[in-house]
């Protein structure tokens, strides 16, 4: 059975895209393979973490469409130019409108540094979600990979790991954390365990067509 085709989305420094390409290449996501990256800029230094990998790359950039469904288009039609079959949003900002979410329904993928459903949805990335943490003086945070629907942050939880907060940490330091500790570990987890149950409705269409 073929792998599964994935599309990683990015914006900005690509960690989480680069522990993905790193886990592919140490034969940990055996049902997938990273075939493109997409980046919302053309600023993204994840665009040279994927050049070194030989990973197809493109830059849809949401100021260059009129409208929400242009962009959603234009996402879709790169997506499946290139038969993607499913999606990985790994520091992506731009919001998908719903024309991506129900081309691709329950094949996109979205890793959020907290444990949902504290400290996400709306306006909750980035540093923005340790620094919540923080002050609300939790003792317990975490990063959570979810599918994603039209409710930002709300899609059915596929897998979260908890991290501790320590004395003294900073949202930077906290951030850092997360990624070590839980980010860079659940989100080729989730990939390989999507890539395999899309594999798997490939195979039985292909045995009821047969």
């Amino acid at each position: 059975m073929a792998k599964t085709k994935i599309a990683v989305m990015v914006s900005g420094g690509g960690t989480n895209l680069q522990a993905l390409m790193d886990q592919e290449k140490a034969g940990n996501i055996p049902s997938g393979e990273i075939d493109l990256v997409i980046a919302s800029n053309d600023k993204a230094y994840a665009l040279q973490r994927a050049a070194k990998y030989n990973k197809k790359t493109a830059v849809i950039k949401r100021k260059d469409y009129a409208d929400q469904d242009a962009f959603d288009a234009a996402i879709v039609k790169t997506l499946r130019d290139n038969g993607i079959e499913m999606v990985i949003l790994a520091g992506y900002l731009s919001i998908l409108g719903q024309g991506v979410i129900s081309a691709y329904k329950d094949r996109i993928i979205n890793i959020h540094p907290s444990l949902i459903p504290s400290f996400c949805g709306k306006g909750f990335y980035g540093l923005k979600v340790h620094e919540a943490a923080l002050a609300k003086g939790v003792k317990v945070t975490g990063a959570t990979v979810h599918f994603v629907n039209e409710i930002p942050d709300g899609g059915k939880i596929i897998l979260q790991k908890a991290v501790e907060v320590e004395d003294g940490d900073t949202p930077e330091v906290l951030q850092r954390r997360v990624m070590e500790q839980a980010e860079w570990i659940l989100l080729p987890k989730a990939a390989e365990m999507v890539a395999h149950q899309i594999q798997e409705e490939k195979r039985h269409e292909s045995e009821r067509i047969s």
